[in-house]
């Protein structure tokens, strides 16, 4: 999933000495709104690889991020790819802890995400808001080689480098915003997922919308 200014990101910070011939996974694949997949395949990589957690547009492979790990080897990927998702996941330790892992040591990451002032938008969950400083502390182990908001709305873009001898940094001190709280913490307690249907509402107020701009249109057409 990627917005046009995620788009406009990618253009510009990925180059075609970072994938051609190179291994690439993007992780929340699923083309909803736009996706770095053409811009990468015209840069002739090895292997390009689009996950995520249903089938759908730009999906070659169903995994979630946090079975990353158990589904790719450690050390795979020259380019990891994860573009408006960390924000969705609720163990988002994990979710870093494995995007870090399946990338190579001197390979990319890069990565896009909401910060505070984003609205709430379950896809099909909404956990967490990451600004700049959380990004920096997260990817403190890695050479952060771009770090900046994003210029059209609150969000954060990240191109880092894995290191040569990495060692991941210990995370579970961390407090996030939530979106679901309201606050920041360490972890969301107890069973909520957010998974709510909102996609089904969504589509039903969007074409409650449509329905009645239709009608709308008629009526005053009849007046004339």
């Amino acid at each position: 999933m990627c917005n046009t200014r995620c788009v406009i990101f990618g253009c510009v910070n990925i180059k075609q000495t970072d994938v051609e011939g190179k291994s690439v996974i993007e992780i929340g694949s699923f083309d909803v709104n736009g996706s770095l997949r053409p811009l990468i395949e015209s840069y002739k990589p090895r292997e390009y690889i689009g996950v995520d957690i249903e089938e759908g547009p730009g999906v070659d492979k169903i995994c979630s991020v946090e079975d990353l790990s158990k589904e790719m080897s450690g050390n795979r990927f020259d380019l990891v790819i994860a573009t408006e998702l960390l924000e969705h996941v609720k163990d988002w330790r994990k979710a870093v802890r494995n995007i870090k892992d399946i990338c190579k040591e001197g390979g990319l990451i890069l990565i896009t995400t909401r910060s505070i002032g984003v609205p709430f938008h379950p896809h099909p969950y909404d956990f967490w808001r990451f600004e700049v400083e959380d990004m920096r502390n997260i990817f403190s182990d890695c050479e952060i080689l771009v770090l900046e908001k994003d210029p059209s709305e609150p969000g954060v873009f990240l191109k880092a480098r894995k290191p040569v001898n990495f060692h991941a940094k210990p995370l579970e001190d961390r407090a996030l915003y939530s979106i679901v709280l309201n606050k920041r913490v360490k972890d969301i307690e107890g069973s909520y997922s957010g998974n709510v249907n909102f996609k089904r509402i969504g589509f039903n107020i969007r074409h409650g919308i449509k329905n009645f701009l239709m009608s709308a249109g008629r009526y005053i057409i009849g007046k004339l």
